[in-house]
């Protein structure tokens, strides 16, 4: 069952569940070995610093604020970055795999009636090519690319489009910022443990749910929905 937190969005008096938004990379696509790949290649394109690998694992406990400044990345870059890796993804979308699970995940999440939106960095064309038709069909709305205020607009103009509020809504990341941002909007935040962050660094956030496998989530969704 997944490890649940207490927080604002969640408990007794929370709406049922209605809407699951999901990152993609690291969430949903297992895109980690594949991104350690080219991150050299990226560091010196747009001079920021290259990680060594004994300090990937260093970098797993620490916030993505934190990563950002550990590589000496500018902020203004980060869309700039964004963009060159999505033309990247787009040519090597083969290398890149769903986690184990996620394609049943998804189905059958659209078969309790909750409504599934995708919020990432990354293209939409990327994820439907890594999805698959089949899969990326199962996903109501898409918003996708980079933006210079993260991932909170996002989320509010998913919740709007589908005309569903915060608080019957849950995002699910691998990231510390999936949470802040969720927690801006007014969100029930829960977090993957087979992504990017380890399981300290999240817990440390209080998320309203830490979710070691696929079927957490679906358990976990099932709850609120009572």
């Amino acid at each position: 069952m997944p490890m649940v937190e207490a927080a604002s969005a969640s408990g007794p008096q929370a709406p049922p569940i209605r809407l699951v938004i999901f990152d993609f990379d690291g969430t949903l696509s297992d895109s980690g070995d594949w991104f350690l790949s080219v991150i050299d290649q990226l560091a010196r394109r747009f001079r920021f610093r290259t990680v060594a690998p004994d300090e990937v694992e260093m970098l797993r406990h620490r916030s993505s604020r934190e990563v950002i400044d550990f590589l000496g990345i500018s902020r203004w870059k980060m869309p700039l970055i964004a963009r060159h890796l999505r033309k990247m993804v787009g040519l090597n979308a083969h290398q890149i795999e769903l986690f184990p699970g996620t394609p049943d995940l998804l189905e059958r999440l659209a078969e309790t009636g909750v409504k599934i939106a995708l919020v990432t960095s990354n293209s939409e064309a990327n994820a439907r090519k890594i999805l698959g038709e089949e899969h990326a069909a199962r996903i109501d709305f898409y918003a996708c690319g980079s933006s210079l205020f993260g991932k909170a607009p996002k989320f509010r103009r998913v919740l709007k489009k589908m005309a569903i509020p915060a608080a019957a809504a849950l995002a699910v990341g691998d990231e510390t910022r999936d949470i802040d941002a969720a927690r801006e909007v007014g969100m029930r935040a829960g977090s993957v443990l087979w992504g990017y962050a380890s399981e300290a660094v999240l817990a440390a956030l209080q998320p309203d749910a830490l979710f070691r496998e696929p079927q957490d989530i679906l358990d976990y969704v099932a709850a609120q929905r009572g």
